[in-house]
This record gives C-alpha cells, structure tokens and sequence, in this order.
C-alpha cells in the first residue's frame, strides 16, 4: 500500500482518491493478527481465538477474548493492547447503562459504543486508529447476536464470521459449513475446523482458545481445555 505526497501523516486528511491511509494501515494491522471467530447458534453464541502459545507459556489464560459483562463477551483480532483499552471502555459503558437503567446493556448498543469510539481517533490530529477489530458477541432480551467492529468506526452484525489472518478465506469456508440450525457442540467443532483451517498447528487444541454465552444460562463462560478437545474430534466433519 503507497501513500502519496503525506497524505497518511493524519487519520483526518483525505487523499485526493478519497482514502484515508491511517485508517487502511489499521486495517492492514488486524489483517496481521491471528484468528478470531463468533458463531451464532440456536444455543447460543460462540468466541475462539487462535493463539500460538511459546514452549514456557502458561496456556490456561487467554489474551485474546474478554468478558465484557455478564452477558457478553469480546474477542479480538490486530493490536491486542487496544483491544485491552477498548474492552475497559465497554465494560465502563457496561456498568453505567446497569446503573443508569437498572437493565444489562443490549449487544448491539455496546457494539455501536465500540465503534463510535473507534471512529472518534479518525477525527483528531495527534491520535491514531485503533489498530483493532472486535467480535462482540452476546445474549439479551433479543437473543442472541454477534457483532464486528473495525478501525474505521463500522460495526456490522453477522451470523458466523472471521476476522484477522486469512479471514477472507475463513469466511468463505464458514460460508460453505455454518448452519443457523446447528447446535452449540457443532458450531464448537466449526470454530476450531475454521482456526485449523490456517492455523500453522493442525492437530489438538493447544492453539485454540474459546468461550461462550449459552442461551439458557445467559451468562459469558470460558470453555475449558478437556472439553476443547472433545469438540475437536468433530471439527473433521467440516473439513473441505
């Protein structure tokens, strides 16, 4: 990607093409991150990651999905230190819309915030795009929704999607295997066929982080390492 003539000096200059540069190098940040996925099922909704754990590395924490609120979750694709701002700022938003409404935050309320933020460092000089994106995903009084948020400000509600690393040819796949009907042991098995997909690890789970909100619980839970591995036993049936 060339810029021309300094135009990619601020996120508030046009180029004479109409694009904003800054805000395509944040795109191209979260196109260099690994993998995130959400998946919406009849049971509820899904979150998974890929992340490459060193040979010292603890595995049991994740620094790529986040609890939000009781009832939503976020993974993350691009500069994960933004992502850690951005997740404090809606759990913020979180607390206050509880305080003020004596209600939980919809998903998608807490998705337009995200992205309204996102937008705010597109307008001022001296600030740069949040070089992330995020997959919002949650259940409230509407059911059960996923939401995807990026540097420019957008935010886009989806079924089953892909964000990071190779995600164009990840959708394609979901696109090819999701089904609205499938339960949430499936759309498990799903996730993790879509990070193998372009993973550099192919077998196990030891690469694969994920989390849920079930609908019956209505309530964000990370899903452990034994039954990771359970649902990978399945993830062959999705395989092109």
């Amino acid at each position: 990607m060339m810029a021309s003539r300094g135009y990619d000096m601020t996120p508030t200059m046009y180029s004479p093409d109409g694009r904003i540069y800054q805000v395509e190098y944040a795109m191209e940040t979260v196109k260099r991150g690994t993998l995130a996925i959400g998946l919406r099922t009849e049971g509820g909704v899904i979150m998974a990651v890929e992340e490459k754990p060193r040979a010292l590395q603890t595995t049991d924490i994740t620094q790529k999905i986040f609890q939000v609120d009781f009832h939503i979750g976020v993974a993350a694709a691009g500069y994960i230190p933004d992502a850690r701002v951005q997740v404090d700022n809606a759990r913020y938003f979180s607390q206050g819309t509880r305080m003020t409404y004596d209600e939980p935050a919809e998903v998608a309320t807490v998705a337009r915030h995200l992205a309204d933020q996102s937008h705010q460092f597109t307008q001022y000089s001296g600030v740069r795009p949040n070089g992330v994106s995020l997959i919002i995903a949650g259940i409230d009084q509407k059911g059960g929704s996923i939401y995807v948020t990026d540097p420019s400000g957008t935010y886009v509600q989806y079924a089953a999607v892909a964000i990071g690393a190779s995600s164009d040819d990840v959708n394609h796949f979901l696109e090819k295997h999701y089904d609205p009907g499938m339960g949430m042991e499936d759309a498990a098995s799903l996730a993790i066929a879509a990070i193998n997909l372009k993973a550099e690890q192919k077998g196990g789970t030891d690469h694969v982080k994920m989390a849920r909100v079930p609908s019956g619980s209505g309530a964000f839970e990370k899903v452990p390492g034994d039954e990771l591995a359970s649902y990978s036993g399945g993830a062959s049936k999705f395989q092109d």
